[in-house]
């Protein structure tokens, strides 16, 4: 027998044939990224691992559905091999089992057949054994794919999703609070690779946000490997903030905010040809993220906003976060900011915010990207 890694693959297998093709490269060529010492070799539908394999990388890799440590025979030596694997993984230490067979390609049996055939096989080497098909104390999967022949009793569930890379690339807002990183975390599950974004409000944030944004990203690395957290500092709010206290509109202050940091990374993005934006706002968690202001908001950008988490309530978001290792960062110890107003504005007019920036000059502020 020859000991070798299966990994399996869902959506990619559903697309056309020029598609699924480009995907499967896209997959391939990520595994090898991260695993650089694996040998590879695919067919349809599957993908085959042999040498330095790290499970805990490999479920990480987005488009991997899901994994086993298989042993591989030659059909014609399916009885024989499936005894020697029953008794190399513990099947004397089962009361009841059941027998699971795909099968791909032209053979003179069904996988019916082949089930009962090989359930009987077994029956007669440990005779306590009984057959459950619905809870089995152990469970053989048998995959025969022409002339070959694969068992595996383990089905090690992966990140999902598709290809890392083949949406193209997007920008990310990350702040290092719970909400950002997990936003950024669903559009690469989608295919985006993501460049992370944090703006640095002078004078509004301190150091402990983008430590805290630093933490978050080292967490990310799990689904990205190159990523880095990307920086623009810029003192406009400071300097907004006054006039809007002095003129009476300091509940306007965060959306003025955000609509700032949508041009930044607007023009951040067009540098580097990312196809749009990505944040973590979740409709009506915060004020401005109202229906009424998210309309605002989106007047800031000349490219596609994606809000993954817009559906999301904090709950939902927070247990995604503690699975894929962004909530201890997320929550670690940072100083708020200092801008947010007593009472910020939950129904803005968008002619109203367009005026106050006009009349501030907002528009001929230099973007500093």
């Amino acid at each position: 027998m020859v000991r070798k890694w299966l990994v399996r693959y869902s959506e990619i297998f559903l697309k056309s044939d020029p598609v699924r093709r480009k995907w499967e490269s896209v997959l391939i060529a990520n595994i090898k990224a991260v695993m650089p010492d694996t040998v590879i070799r695919s067919e349809r539908g599957r993908i085959w691992l042999e040498g330095d394999v790290d499970p805990a990388v490999l479920k990480n890799v987005f488009g991997v559905v899901s994994f086993s440590l298989v042993d591989h025979i030659l059909l014609e030596d399916l009885e024989s091999g499936l005894l020697t694997y029953c008794h190399s993984s513990g099947m004397e230490k089962a009361r009841t089992f059941a027998i699971r067979i795909k099968r791909v390609g032209s053979h003179p049996f069904t996988s019916q057949e082949k089930a009962i055939d090989c359930g009987n096989l077994i029956r007669k080497e440990f005779p306590t054994l009984k057959v459950n098909l619905a809870s089995p104390d152990k469970e053989i999967f048998i995959e025969i794919r022409g002339h070959d022949c694969y068992f595996y009793d383990t089905v090690i569930r992966a990140v999902g999703g598709l290809p890392l890379g083949v949406e193209g690339t997007l920008v990310a807002l990350i702040s290092g609070g719970i909400d950002s990183p997990v936003a950024a975390w669903m559009m690469m599950k989608r295919g985006c690779r993501i460049i992370p974004l944090f703006v640095n409000l002078d004078d509004v944030l301190d150091e402990s946000n983008y430590l805290r944004s630093q933490r978050v990203l080292e967490a990310l690395r799990a689904y990205q490997p190159d990523l880095t957290l990307h920086t623009v500092s810029d003192s406009y709010l400071s300097s907004a903030q006054q006039e809007l206290i002095q003129s009476g509109q300091e509940r306007y202050t965060c959306l003025l905010c955000k609509r700032r940091m949508y041009r930044i990374a607007e023009s951040f993005a067009r540098n580097i040809g990312a196809k749009g934006i990505v944040t973590g706002e979740s409709l009506g968690q915060v004020a401005s993220q109202t229906l009424d202001n998210l309309l605002v908001l989106n007047d800031a950008a000349g490219i596609p906003v994606y809000r993954p988490l817009i559906g999301f309530d904090k709950e939902e978001i927070v247990r995604i976060s503690r699975e894929i290792g962004t909530f201890s960062p997320s929550t670690i110890r940072a100083s708020g900011c200092r801008a947010v107003p007593h009472k910020p504005a939950t129904s803005a007019s968008l002619e109203k915010v367009r005026g106050i920036e006009q009349r501030m000059g907002a528009s001929s502020i230099r973007l500093p990207v």
